[in-house]
């Protein structure tokens, strides 16, 4: 069973101010999805899920339409307030989604075959996008219960123009995922070292810690865990105004009960991304770049 690829823009776009899912990166208008969907087309995807907001629909559908060869399998999923485990009502003050873990999920009802999943507005290169078909090209036959994620150097990840959010992977000896620690607010102070605030506490981070830049490769065991862990969720009132459920806390809870295991691979090629306006320079000047060295064609869709 082939692979598809599950891409996560639905956010909200806050720190950038606007829609930067579908923002024109490249010179005839192409945004970062478009070149991470070129990549997984010549790595032998053929099915995708946009996993975005109901208000966006239109403005995702009209950007994409034409584009792509015949043949390939386009999906539009909305992430709803009002998509979780039955039995439960939507909180009327809450207004944020439910994380990027109910964003995968969102998308269960077009998804029979292992999935990759990557960020609308991050850029991760044909290599790792390779590296995350092979991987699942094979999981179900070769590794039954294993899922993977694809990781970057955290030196390589940080933005000039303020914080980031990460995901920091805690490895075993065997190359595998112990858990993955969102570290909030990392950044680099003036003499180079790279930190976050937990608390009171200041946590310091090296340049080659390992990311999870949110790039995973999932099974079907993914999503009826994380069913489980929305009623958990759900239950407790006060997480229903704000809380969010992100997707390594599904991955490390099945680590924990040994239900998983998941191959960490260790991307050497490059990712970029943009997090604030101030980002966008950079991000054209990369792709600008890339096309002069012949990676991609000017035009890219013709």
């Amino acid at each position: 069973m082939k692979p598809s690829l599950l891409l996560l823009a639905a956010g909200m776009g806050s720190r950038y101010g606007g829609l930067k899912q579908i923002d024109a990166f490249g010179p005839h208008g192409e945004s970062i999805l478009d070149y991470s969907i070129y990549d997984a087309l010549q790595c032998g995807f053929e099915k995708f899920i946009f996993i975005i907001r109901e208000e966006i629909r239109a403005d995702f559908e009209a950007f994409f339409k034409g584009k792509f060869p015949e043949g390939i399998e386009l999906h539009f999923v909305a992430q709803e307030l009002s998509d979780i485990p039955s039995g439960y009502d939507v909180h009327p003050d809450r207004v944020k989604p439910w994380g990027t873990a109910h964003a995968v999920y969102a998308g269960r009802h077009v998804v029979s075959e292992p999935v990759g999943v990557i960020n609308a507005d991050d850029y991760y290169g044909r290599e790792a996008l390779q590296t995350l078909h092979d991987y699942l090209s094979n999981v179900e036959h070769s590794h039954p219960q294993h899922m993977c994620t694809v990781s970057y150097h955290l030196g390589n990840t940080l933005s000039d123009h303020g914080t980031v959010n990460r995901g920091i992977c805690q490895l075993n000896g065997h190359g595998h995922l112990i858990s993955i620690t969102e570290r909030k607010g990392i950044g680099t102070s003036a003499d180079g070292v790279i930190s976050c605030k937990e608390g009171d506490d200041l946590i310091v981070l090296s340049p080659d810690d390992l990311a999870s830049m949110n790039m995973f490769g999932l099974t079907d065991l993914f999503f009826r865990r994380t069913e489980e862990m929305l009623t958990d969720f759900l239950q407790d009132g006060a997480s229903q105004l704000k809380s969010e459920l992100y997707i390594p806390e599904v991955v490390t809870d099945l680590i924990a009960s040994g239900a998983m295991v998941m191959d960490v691979l260790d991307s050497e090629g490059e990712w970029f991304g943009v997090t604030y306006q101030e980002d966008k320079p950079h991000v054209e000047s990369r792709i600008a770049s890339l096309i002069s060295e012949g990676v991609y064609p000017s035009q890219l869709w013709s």
